[in-house]
């Protein structure tokens, strides 16, 4: 009885603390619903030789979203259905400058639903490119590198770059001859001007041309250099537009010199037309004299026989005063017409080296012709009377001289 009695009363409290045991209860996660890439990796660096395959995943079921890219790189791209990234580096890109080492180029990434557009994420990663190999940025002109160029002319070209493993960052310029440049040179597509001088060549040179060394030295930020050198042959030049300044001066003198001459020659030509007009006035007295002295000497009446005995006497007095007060100008009539020859040599000259073409070859040969000729006449007409002759107007000048009146007479002089 006792025993049962036990064994009621532990039924009992096994009974009750199996009522204090708490149950046990299954927590169920929240379903994952914001989209996410799950193995993105922020920074990716490659081998110039090396390629890339990284296949990303999503937290949702990929068949229903799509991938893109932005501002990616040339050559990287990605798989719009599966999200597989891939990267096939070539030298070439890196040559050409379209991509470049040691660069961080941040790309854009994305990926969207197709049937909800406001389900998507966009986040971005960073790609480095590198290489072992050593290669040296150089400069490149857009000339060969002889270039044979005449004094006056403008020599141009752009220095161009071909980028190694690091890009140009400066470039320095430098000359074997100090010059003058139009515009500097710092970086690469500089442009190179030089307007070279006609006094650029002297006369000790050898065979008229200057040889100058143009040097291009870049450099990268390392201080790798490379040197680029262009070799300029300048050769002597004629200085078109100074001599044909001179060329007009030299005309110019010889137009004004036959206007004073022409202007000499009238002013000469009316003074001995003066004198010539007065000797002809006395030498008709004188002669008129005489005559009415023969036939007064055969008249009737000895009165006007005694004026007739007296007249003839008095045109020989005539003689005298004729040379006295109208000299005979033998000096002057020569120098008139050595005037007016010398007046038709200068235009002869000035007509026969007159400047042919845009650009005449023989300007200089001409120009000393002009001069030579000018000086030669100015030598035999020193002592032409030329001061004191007004100059006031040329054309009337000309058509004196050309008047067919006097040209008949200097004519019949020769």
């Amino acid at each position: 009885m006792k025993q049962t009695f036990l064994l009621s009363v532990a039924l009992l409290v096994s009974t009750f603390l199996l009522a204090q045991e708490p149950t046990d209860s299954v927590i169920v996660p929240d379903a994952d619903t914001v989209l996410r890439i799950r193995n993105l990796n922020p920074y990716f660096t490659l081998h110039v030789d090396s390629s890339l395959s990284y296949k990303l995943d999503i937290n949702k079921e990929e068949k229903n979203y799509y991938w893109y890219l932005k501002n990616s790189p040339l050559g990287l791209r990605i798989n719009k259905d599966n999200g597989l990234l891939t990267f096939k580096a070539e030298k070439a890109y890196f040559l050409s400058g379209k991509l470049k080492y040691d660069t961080e180029y941040k790309v854009m990434l994305g990926v969207q639903n197709l049937y909800n557009p406001s389900d998507k994420t966009d986040t971005s990663f960073t790609i480095l490119f590198f290489n072992t190999e050593v290669v040296t940025s150089k400069a490149r002109p857009s000339v060969s590198g002889v270039v044979t160029i005449d004094e006056g002319d403008t020599l141009r070209f752009v220095i161009g770059c071909e980028n190694g493993n690091f890009p140009v960052e400066f470039i320095n310029f430098e000359s074997s001859f100090p010059l003058k440049t139009e515009t500097s040179i710092t970086k690469c597509r500089d442009e190179f001007v030089w307007g070279i001088p006609y006094d650029f060549v002297k006369d000790n040179d050898s065979s008229k041309i200057k040889t100058v060394r143009l040097l291009f030295i870049a450099t990268d930020k390392f201080k790798n250099r490379d040197t680029a050198v262009v070799r300029v042959n300048v050769r002597d030049a004629l200085n078109y537009p100074q001599k044909k300044m001179e060329y007009e001066k030299t005309a110019a003198d010889y137009n004004r010199y036959i206007e004073q001459l022409k202007f000499t020659f009238r002013t000469l030509d009316k003074k001995i037309k003066k004198v010539r007009g007065s000797r002809i006035a006395f030498d008709m007295t004188s002669s008129s004299t005489a005559l009415a002295g023969t036939i007064l000497s055969t008249s009737d009446n000895e009165s006007q026989k005694n004026v007739g005995r007296v007249l003839p006497a008095v045109g020989v007095t005539l003689v005298p005063v004729k040379e006295a007060v109208a000299p005979n100008k033998v000096n002057e009539q020569n120098m008139v017409s050595q005037v007016r020859s010398s007046i038709r040599r200068l235009e002869f000259v000035l007509s026969e080296n007159s400047l042919l073409g845009e650009k005449d070859m023989e300007i200089v040969q001409k120009t000393a012709k002009l001069r030579a000729e000018l000086k030669q006449i100015q030598l035999q007409l020193i002592d032409v009377p030329l001061e004191g002759i007004d100059i006031l107007d040329p054309q009337e000048a000309n058509q004196y001289f050309n008047d067919p009146k006097v040209n008949k007479k200097y004519s019949r002089r020769k």
